[in-house]
């Protein structure tokens, strides 16, 4: 029966992930959120200044400080968030458009360009002579993916259709490359504004109103126990068979983590509870410890193994792992297609989901308030991107103590096997 599975795992899944990882909307939307990291980790960073991990009542000399102040600059703090994460959406459709694009060989930059006029047509209105910047964050994410994708397929077919403005080839490059977007421009305008504008005369709703409507129950679920419990043990297997597979998974979360973080965004700076927990430092810093497995728990075993060649894995992974990079012990081990390590290399990753989810859903820990870097080290992240709550460096740190003792028996047993080759050389 353990021979069928290991080999479907071994032959059936590989062509299907790497059909899936391959396949160019994926990944143009994985490398659009990519490339709007930066503003948003900044952005993230700045945010904690401006809501100190204190209250105003703090007798901590240093606290009263911070919160002195965060409230005296309140505005000049939270400025660059404003204009990051505050407005992230716009840098996703961007980023997502100029990605698809490239893949076409269509001209990258004009379409992003168009992407983002498209998406703040519909989703930034001009109220009272100001944008309304509503569903320019984590609200308007889904909104953002699909702009990006409609204008920059629009522009593909116009393209492939050979439907616009040819100018002489005496016209400089610049001018004639400008003149390409007039008519994409144009049908957008009289497709999608009109849409918008009916929606919201009848329904009361703009455009990314109803694709959030639309979403909500996708959104809603992504936030359970038995999703991430389902999106763990994907990743693994995935992973397991020799496929990236937190890339893969992490590509197709992506929209939900940065909706639930901004969700918790929105409620920190209204003073309400923050209502979601699965953001992307939860993935990072409580159920991968190390890397995808968790596996910094194995890295400190092999340190003390009495297997020359795992102690010399454990020595070049240590460092790494620290980091959360995890290449060198799932490789080095090896643990892709390991029969002894499958176990624990899938089972670890979804018990550390199951108590830190518990843990955030019963206050014991904070929820996700930041974004931060995934190769910050694991306390240190799960502390940082709650707005350095102690208790979640200590679940952290406490979930790697578990891990070591589940990854044991399993690592004694690989260990022996690996003594025996060693003593027959």
């Amino acid at each position: 029966m353990s021979n069928v599975f290991f080999d479907f795992i071994e032959q059936k899944l590989p062509p299907i992930a790497s059909a899936v990882a391959s396949q160019r909307h994926i990944r143009a939307i994985r490398d659009g959120f990519v490339s709007a990291l930066p503003f948003m980790i900044v952005g993230s960073f700045l945010l904690v200044f401006a809501f100190p991990p204190f209250s105003p009542e703090s007798s901590f000399a240093f606290g009263q400080w911070w919160v002195k102040i965060s409230q005296q600059y309140f505005q000049q703090i939270i400025a660059p968030f404003n204009v990051s994460m505050g407005i992230m959406s716009c840098y996703v459709t961007a980023g997502i458009a100029y990605n698809l694009a490239q893949s076409y060989k269509l001209d990258a930059l004009q379409t992003a360009m168009l992407a983002l006029m498209t998406f703040l047509l519909i989703a930034a209105p001009v109220e009272d002579g100001a944008l309304n910047t509503t569903f320019l964050n984590g609200t308007g994410i889904f909104t953002a993916i699909l702009i990006a994708i409609y204008v920059t397929e629009l522009t593909r077919f116009l393209k492939i259709k050979k439907i616009g403005i040819k100018l002489p080839e005496q016209v400089p490059y610049k001018i004639r490359q400008s003149f390409d977007l007039l008519i994409p421009t144009f049908i957008i305008i009289i497709t999608i504004y009109p849409l918008n504008l009916l929606l919201l005369n009848k329904l009361d709703m703009l455009l990314p109103e109803a694709i959030m409507a639309f979403f909500e129950p996708f959104v809603a679920a992504s936030d359970t126990l038995p999703a991430i419990l389902f999106a763990t043990f994907l990743a693994h297997i995935l992973w397991f068979a020799g496929i990236h597979g937190a890339a893969i998974v992490g590509g197709i979360l992506a929209p939900f983590y940065l909706f639930n973080l901004g969700l918790n965004q929105d409620a920190l700076a209204a003073g309400m509870t923050l209502p979601a927990t699965f953001a992307e430092p939860f993935w990072s810093f409580f159920i991968v410890i190390g890397g995808s497995g968790a596996t910094f728990a194995v890295v400190l075993l092999y340190l003390r193994s009495k297997s020359i060649y795992l102690r010399s894995i454990g020595k070049l992974s240590f460092i790494p792992a620290i980091f959360n990079i995890n290449e060198p012990v799932i490789f080095g081990s090896p643990v892709v297609m390991n029969p002894i390590l499958f176990i624990p290399f899938v089972g670890i990753p979804m018990m550390n989901a199951s108590i830190a989810y518990l843990a955030a859903s019963s206050g014991l820990i904070g929820k996700t308030i930041s974004l931060v870097p995934w190769t910050a080290p694991a306390p240190i992240g799960a502390s940082w991107s709650a707005g350095w709550q102690v208790s979640n460096g200590l679940l952290a740190i406490l979930l790697i103590l578990l891990d070591l003792i589940l990854y044991y028996p399993f690592f004694k047993v690989f260990e022996k096997q690996l003594l025996i080759q060693e003593e027959q050389q």
